[in-house]
């Protein structure tokens, strides 16, 4: 996969290879030590039932997606689910 700076990642729509629009991407978590991605963060879209995903939930109902899920980043990050 192509370098993407994190600045443009910001706000994009996360669609599942379903083509199931799950939320925009809030934020991205990584492994200090290490330097590591580790998951998206997604503020699901309203109508969204995070626990019907497939993936946890934070405290703050964001889905954490695993940065090994992602397929492609283009108009929309795609995950596998």
């Amino acid at each position: 996969m192509a370098d993407i700076l994190a600045e443009n990642l910001s706000g994009k729509a996360v669609m599942g290879a379903d083509g199931t629009e799950l939320g925009d991407l809030y934020n991205i978590t990584m492994n200090l030590k290490t330097g590591e991605l580790r998951n998206l963060l997604v503020s699901p879209h309203e109508q969204l039932d995070p626990g019907r995903v497939g993936f946890s939930a934070d405290d703050r109902g964001r889905i954490e997606i695993p940065v090994g899920n992602v397929q492609a980043v283009k108009d929309y990050i795609v995950v596998s689910r």
